[in-house]
C-alpha cells in the first residue's frame, strides 16, 4: 500500500507516520507514505499558495494551480487511477467499511487543505473522495490524514498481528469487549472469573455477550446492522429488560447484570463483565 500525501507541513505527516506499529509497516516495507509538499509547485520566488477569497471575507484561500501541478506530479507515480481523499468536513464520515474498501487500492493520495480551503474548482477537477473524520475544527487536513491512513493501513495484510483486526470493534458490527491484565487483583478489583477458568468456549461467549452489551450501552445504532444468534438475541432482549431502553443513562462498566458489582474484599467481582478558524472544519 503506498500512500501520497499533498501537504503545506510534510514534517507532520511524518512525524505521525513513523511511530508505533504505522512506522513498523514502514520500516518492513508493507506501507509506503510520501509526503509532498504543495510549496514546491508554487512559480513565484516567494512560494506563495495562498491569497484572499473573492467576494471577501477573512483568511486566505489555497491557490489552484500548487495544488493541481502537485497532484499531477504525484499521479505520475501513484497512477492515474489512483483515488484522492480530500480531508473535508463536509465529506463522508469515515467508518470501518470505509477503510477496509480504501485498503483494497494499490495507492491513495491524500489532499490536505490549510488556512480557510481550497479554490474550489481544483478540488472538483481532482478530487474523488471527500472525507470527514467528524464535525469538530482543526487546523489543517494532516491529522484527519493520518487518522485515515491508520485505519487504512490496519487492514493491509501483515501491519497486524494475523487475527487482530478481525477481534477489534466494529470489525463484526459490535463494540470490543473489556479486557485485563496482570495483575490480578487492582485496588481491589479482580479479573472476571471466567477468564481466569482456561475454558475457551466459555471466554469467547462471554465476550461475545460483553461487546453486545456494551454496543448496547454506547452505540445502540450498531445493534440494528448487527448480524446475532437467537442466543444473542434473546440476550440482548433480557438486557434491555434490565438495563431499560434508555443507553444514555447508563454507564457502561462491562459488567454483564448477573456478577452484580461488589468490592472484591465482599465476594463480588466489580470488574466482570481545515485551515485555521476554518468555518467548515479543516
Amino acid at each position: 500500500m503506498r500512500f501520497y500525501v499533498m501537504t503545506l507541513f510534510p514534517e507532520l505527516v511524518e512525524a505521525v507516520t513513523s511511530s508505533s506499529i504505522f512506522g513498523r509497516a514502514v520500516e518492513n516495507g508493507i506501507i509506503r507514505v510520501e509526503a509532498v509538499n504543495i510549496r514546491d509547485f508554487s512559480t513565484d520566488k516567494h512560494k506563495h499558495v495562498d491569497d484572499y477569497p473573492y467576494g471577501g471575507g477573512k483568511g486566505m484561500l489555497m491557490k489552484a494551480e500548487p495544488v493541481y501541478r502537485c497532484w499531477a506530479s504525484v499521479m505520475e507515480r501513484a497512477g492515474q487511477g489512483a483515488r484522492v481523499l480530500y480531508m473535508d468536513p463536509a465529506g463522508t464520515p469515515l467508518t470501518q467499511d470505509m477503510a477496509r474498501a480504501f485498503a483494497k487500492e494499490e495507492s491513495l493520495v491524500f489532499l490536505c487543505g490549510h488556512y480557510e480551503g481550497i479554490d474550489e474548482r481544483v478540488l472538483e477537477t481532482v478530487v474523488t473522495d471527500r472525507v470527514s473524520i467528524g464535525d469538530y475544527v482543526l487546523t489543517g487536513g494532516e491529522l484527519p490524514a493520518c487518522v485515515v491512513m491508520d485505519a487504512v493501513a490496519r487492514q493491509v495484510p501483515g501491519v497486524l498481528s494475523e487475527g487482530s483486526a478481525e477481534e477489534e470493534s466494529f470489525s463484526d458490527g459490535l463494540l470490543e469487549y473489556p479486557q485485563y491484565t496482570r495483575p490480578e487483583t487492582f485496588m481491589g478489583m479482580k479479573v472476571p472469573q471466567v477468564l481466569l477458568s482456561g475454558d475457551h468456549g466459555k471466554v469467547d461467549a462471554w465476550r461475545r455477550e460483553q461487546s453486545i452489551r456494551r454496543t448496547y450501552l454506547n452505540r445502540p445504532d450498531l445493534l440494528d446492522s448487527a448480524v446475532l444468534s437467537k442466543k444473542e438475541k434473546k440476550y440482548l432482549d433480557k438486557l434491555k429488560k434490565e438495563i431499560g431502553h434508555d443507553p444514555e443513562t447508563e454507564k457502561d462498566e462491562g459488567f454483564p447484570e448477573e456478577d452484580p458489582v461488589r468490592p472484591a474484599e465482599e465476594g463480588g467481582c466489580p470488574c466482570a463483565g481545515g485551515g485555521e478558524g476554518h468555518p467548515d472544519g479543516y
